[in-house]
């Protein structure tokens, strides 16, 4: 029972001068096209040697010799840049900002091998190879760069502004502590036995993988609903497995995370150094989501003035992905105008 919480905690949650730039022709997102901005695919490498994939959202109205401030954005956990990640960079690209939508390492159209796996480390270093490569680009003012992280990469966010000092602004919208529920489950409800008997499993299933030569898959999201599912599951169903959100390279809507990945997320909580952040953070939440007390935890460990929490009033998590009444792009503005 303990195993199978954890894993359903995990999967629902869970060449800078070389790179490749073309404008990206056929619209394949979760979301209508804006004729506001231009669309570039850009490949860009991280430190561990990944190539990762991303959208870069740009405003059609820039001038040739201006240097605008940058915003790289990720996430949900299992999502990929053509959903929640490419609207919010595209709202703000129509904004001011030049926006960078990336797919993470081992997932959707960025490489890595085995696929659909997640890491604590690679996952915030892909935040800094995101700044790498927009202080590299032309268009963009170097010193105005802030990243926004979505649900599982909100954490990551926040982790990344903790380590990269070159991040001067960042938003955690709707954001889960993918650590935290890893090893704890939802509301901490796993003791340190249960945590246990989780680790023994898992590992045992890296044995097997190993015997076998594949991955076993942790579960996936339902083909259907009974309708006795929690509510949240339900949210997350009417996002990812309906036109709404669906994508076919999402792994929440289309496939299944590697079993054994939630076994770094359970030993490496990325929240231990977020009260030395320096910069200015932001943590959006809705009021009604049930994973708030995440990011309610989160801004009690930040410290300093420029820190805020915002409560959307009658939002739940998955609003915050695409409900263009909920999604305070107005703040969120505001925000990145004030401290880049």
């Amino acid at each position: 029972m303990i195993k199978n919480l954890l894993l359903i905690c995990f999967t629902f949650i869970i060449i800078i001068g070389g790179c490749n730039m073309t404008i990206a022709k056929d619209w394949d997102k979760t979301f209508p096209q804006s004729d506001k901005v231009i669309v570039k695919k850009v490949n860009f490498t991280n430190r561990y040697g990944i190539t990762l994939t991303g959208d870069l959202y740009i405003p059609k109205n820039i001038q040739k010799s201006a240097k605008l401030p940058a915003i790289a954005l990720s996430g949900p956990f299992g999502a990929v840049k053509e959903q929640a990640s490419g609207l919010y960079a595209q709202k703000l690209a129509e904004r001011g900002f030049i926006t960078l939508a990336f797919d993470p390492s081992y997932t959707g159209e960025s490489k890595g091998e085995p696929r659909n796996v997640a890491s604590p480390d690679i996952n915030t270093e892909d935040f800094s190879a995101a700044v790498d490569f927009l202080s590299n680009e032309e268009m963009v003012d170097s010193d105005k760069i802030g990243i926004l992280g979505i649900c599982g990469f909100g954490g990551f966010a926040i982790n990344a502004a903790a380590m990269d000092t070159r991040i001067k602004a960042t938003v955690a919208s709707t954001m889960y502590d993918m650590t935290r529920v890893n090893a704890k489950g939802y509301n901490d409800t796993i003791d340190e036995q249960g945590r246990y008997e989780l680790k023994q499993s898992l590992n045992r299933q890296r044995t097997e993988d190993y015997k076998k030569g594949t991955y076993a898959k942790a579960p996936g999201l339902p083909e259907k609903l009974t309708g006795e599912e929690p509510q949240f599951v339900k949210d997350y169903w009417n996002y990812y497995k309906t036109e709404r959100g669906f994508h076919k390279r999402s792994i929440n809507s289309n496939g299944n995370w590697n079993m054994t990945s939630s076994l770094s997320l359970i030993n490496m909580p990325i929240l231990a150094y977020s009260n030395e952040i320096k910069s200015a953070v932001l943590v959006i939440h809705g009021e009604k989501a049930h994973s708030r007390y995440f990011g309610e935890d989160a801004f009690k460990k930040l410290k300093g003035d420029n820190k805020e929490l915002l409560i959307i009033e009658g939002a739940n998590h998955v609003d915050l992905y695409d409900n263009l009444d909920k999604i305070p792009f107005d703040k969120i503005e505001t925000f990145f105008k004030n401290n880049l």
